[in-house]
Order: structure tokens, then C-alpha cells, then sequence
């Protein structure tokens, strides 16, 4: 088992959703805390609450990318690269989930059992996200930890 998943089973057994773990690790491999922004992060999970919306690993790892190179401030802009990189996820993900799964969604994902099975359903999946955003952040010249790169 690696530090990761390590570090998403230690997160999700203290409450925190599958958005809220991707945004969480974020922030704290920047060195930041955001517990407003955390917060925030729960409306996206379980398919923003229905189980029918997107899958809240893919929306949490959209919203990771834009962290790291999107509009903050009025004096900011947000990278030109930033819809290939949300693009490039998205792809990764619908490819990984339709095929394991047969959809995008919660439901499909998790099944009829719901969030209640979303920790051993959804953990791997987790990790999975976290690493292939990290590398699509790299790759396209921005350090994780907010640093020049």
C-alpha cells in the first residue's frame, strides 16, 4: 500500500468525502489549510449529493488542476492550459470508469449500496485521480506544492 492510499483511508475514516480528500491532499502538499474551501468541496461528492451527477473523484480532481493554475483574484488569469489539463482528466476518467464501471456517475460506480460502500468501492479510485492530476500537473510545467517549477 502506498502513502497515497495511506493517506485517503486515513482521511475518509475521519468523514471526508472523496472531493474533499482529493482538494484536502492539495492543499496540504502546498502547505495550506482551506477549511471553507473543504468545506465547499462536499457538494460535489456522491454525485453532488444525488448519486446520479459525476463522480465526485473526477469533479474534486478538476477542481485540484484549477487550484493549482486557475483564477484566484482579479489580478490573476488563469492558465491557457488549464481546459486541455481538465480535458486530459476527464478523458483518463471516463475511459477508467465506463470501462470498470459502466458509467461516470456514483451510482454507477458504487452500486445500489450507495456512499455507505463508497470507501472500499471508491478508495483505489481515489488514489488513481490524485496521481494521474499530480502527473497531468507536472507535465504541463506546474508544481503540486505551488512552486515555480
Amino acid at each position: 500500500m502506498d502513502d497515497t492510499l495511506i493517506r485517503i483511508m486515513r482521511l475518509a475514516g475521519r468523514g471526508y468525502t472523496c472531493s474533499q480528500i482529493l482538494l484536502k491532499m492539495a492543499l496540504e502538499d502546498r502547505g495550506n489549510e482551506n477549511p471553507e474551501l473543504v468545506r465547499a468541496m462536499e457538494g460535489l461528492a456522491y454525485g453532488c449529493g444525488s448519486g446520479w451527477a459525476t463522480c465526485g473523484a473526477l469533479t474534486g480532481g478538476c477542481c485540484v488542476l484549477a487550484l493549482a493554475c486557475g483564477k484566484g483574484t482579479d489580478a490573476e488569469t488563469s492558465s491557457e492550459r488549464l481546459p486541455l489539463m481538465l480535458q486530459e482528466l476527464t478523458d483518463w476518467f471516463v475511459e477508467k470508469a465506463k470501462g470498470e464501471n459502466g458509467g461516470i456517475s456514483c451510482e454507477s460506480i458504487v452500486g445500489e449500496a450507495g456512499p455507505a460502500a463508497s470507501r472500499e468501492t471508491c478508495g483505489m479510485l481515489v488514489a488513481e485521480t490524485y496521481a494521474r492530476t499530480m502527473e497531468i500537473l507536472f507535465r504541463n510545467g506546474f508544481d503540486p506544492a505551488g512552486e515555480s517549477l
